[in-house]
């Protein structure tokens, strides 16, 4: 037996959630969320606990029941907190503001990279080199936050660029000058 599909997800005051076959919709205080789930899993609601469970002990079945627990706990925990990632800009002339609802960033290009926040992902710039994402999708928020990183990826030799701010990024050493043939 899955030892995360077994166990049974608490559901906060102030959060409702409704199965409808295989939909599984999740209203709290931030958002609501609605996500589909394979037919072969067994979603139900009991007194305050949602137990997910599996038909038999196939592969494909013990698969996606830790799976499909782990996705509406994550839902759950959306609604109620929210989630959130967390960017660091390093390098000279780096920077990073909020304009409106776009974020406007200095790479080091010949030009100004802008993204803008959706209906779902809220950005704050508390400093020129931070950048917050929010959201309740935890799937939105980290595929947000790595299309940010995409347009500056961290380079090894100096560690300019956008990275998340608990990333180490391995360093390398940059060539020595000395020697030469002979």
């Amino acid at each position: 037996m899955s030892r995360i599909g077994r166990k049974p997800i608490n559901i906060p005051a102030g959060v409702t959630v409704t199965v409808d076959n295989c939909v599984v919709t999740v209203k709290g205080p931030k958002a609501t969320l609605t996500q589909s789930f394979h037919p072969n899993m067994k979603i139900a609601v009991e007194d305050n606990h949602i137990v997910v469970t599996r038909p038999d002990d196939e592969k494909e079945n013990r698969s996606l029941h830790g799976l499909t627990r782990t996705l509406i706990a994550n839902m759950v925990e959306g609604v109620t907190n929210g989630f959130k990632k967390e960017l660091d800009v390093n390098g000279v002339g780096y920077r990073v503001q909020k304009q409106g609802k776009d974020l406007v960033m200095n790479l080091g290009y010949s030009h100004q990279v802008i993204m803008s926040d959706t209906d779902d992902i809220k950005i704050e710039v508390p400093n020129p080199n931070k950048i917050i994402i929010l959201g309740a999708d935890k799937q939105k928020v980290g595929q947000f936050a790595a299309e940010v990183r995409e347009k500056r990826p961290p380079e090894p030799y100096k560690g300019k660029g956008i990275k998340y701010a608990d990333e180490v990024i391995r360093r390398k050493e940059g060539k020595t000058g000395k020697g030469g043939k002979k």
